[in-house]
């Protein structure tokens, strides 16, 4: 493991002696656009694992992505080797059919604080709750990103993340009325403290979120990747690119379904992934959208 190798990958070639703010939001935008969020290893048979090194091997040298308890824990071993003072955090995400959020901590993020200042950095949920650089850790400030507009509020028991986003406008008629289609201006994404967590604190979450049935990550095949006008992503066997009109107040989507013999070469030539073990596309009904 070093941070030449993940540079490279990122495609990071700046200084890096100084761990400031502005160096910080290079490398969070940098990895996003180059590392998939995804959840694929579930779907080809195998296990994911918390081992920071077989996460460097899988995500840095091996044309293949992550999901957050994966592309995060990366991230903070990067931010402590660049010298950042950085933790982890435990986040639950918001669940929409029961409307709250779910218990487990299901989502890990960092937090970070330079010069006095924090923020929290996410380089992995993906799709069109992506931040693209970290956020300053303060309740209430509307903090605008190529998304919408991400929003931390102080609930004193814990910080909510929420985005207003623009309206979708579907290209293709026949998925006017997806499930995959957000249509809700404004979202919760997750909530959180800010009590410090070690890797050890999500290893249980990790076996539960790629074996529970009832888990979003075992109902759904999910590979997202943030462009640099919006993002595109392969849930299930439909592909969708997203762009990012803010100056037209929408977000405008093309949706396609595509065959078992299209998923190999869309994930080689969209998302520059190769996999090692064949992929069974899955997309059971459980609530998910772009």
């Amino acid at each position: 493991m070093n941070l030449e190798e993940y540079f490279k990958k990122i495609g990071f070639h700046g200084s890096y002696d100084k761990p400031d703010l502005a160096t910080l939001k290079v490398i969070h935008k940098l990895h996003i656009m180059a590392i998939p969020f995804e959840n694929l290893s579930i779907h080809c048979g195998e296990k994911i694992t918390m081992d920071l090194e077989v996460i460097f091997n899988k995500v840095v040298r091996s044309s293949r992505g992550g999901w957050c308890l994966e592309n995060n824990y990366l991230f903070n071993w990067v931010l402590r080797e660049m010298g950042y003072e950085t933790t982890m955090l435990g986040s639950r995400v918001f669940n929409r059919v029961i409307n709250e959020f779910l218990p487990l901590h299901s989502h890990l993020i960092n937090k970070v604080v330079i010069d006095g200042k924090a923020y929290t950095t996410d380089v992995s949920f993906g799709l069109s709750f992506q931040i693209w650089e970290p956020l300053e850790l303060i309740s209430g400030k509307d903090q605008p990103q190529a998304a919408g507009v991400f929003r931390l509020l102080d609930k004193g028991d814990v910080w909510v993340l929420e985005k207003t986003a623009r309206k979708p406008l579907v290209v293709n008629p026949e998925f006017a009325k997806s499930s995959l289609v957000n249509r809700k201006d404004t979202k919760q994404i997750y909530c959180f403290t800010l009590q410090p967590r070690q890797a050890e604190h999500f290893f249980d979450n990790s076996q539960k979120l790629q074996t529970d049935p009832a888990s979003l990550f075992t109902n759904k095949s999910i590979c997202s990747l943030q462009t640099a006008t919006g993002f595109k992503a392969l849930i299930g066997w439909t592909y969708s690119e997203v762009t990012y009109k803010p100056e037209e107040g929408v977000d405008v989507l093309d949706m396609r379904d595509v065959t078992d013999d299209e998923i190999e070469l869309i994930l080689r030539d969209k998302f520059n992934i190769k996999l090692q073990n064949k992929l069974k596309p899955v997309c059971n009904k459980s609530f998910y959208t772009l």
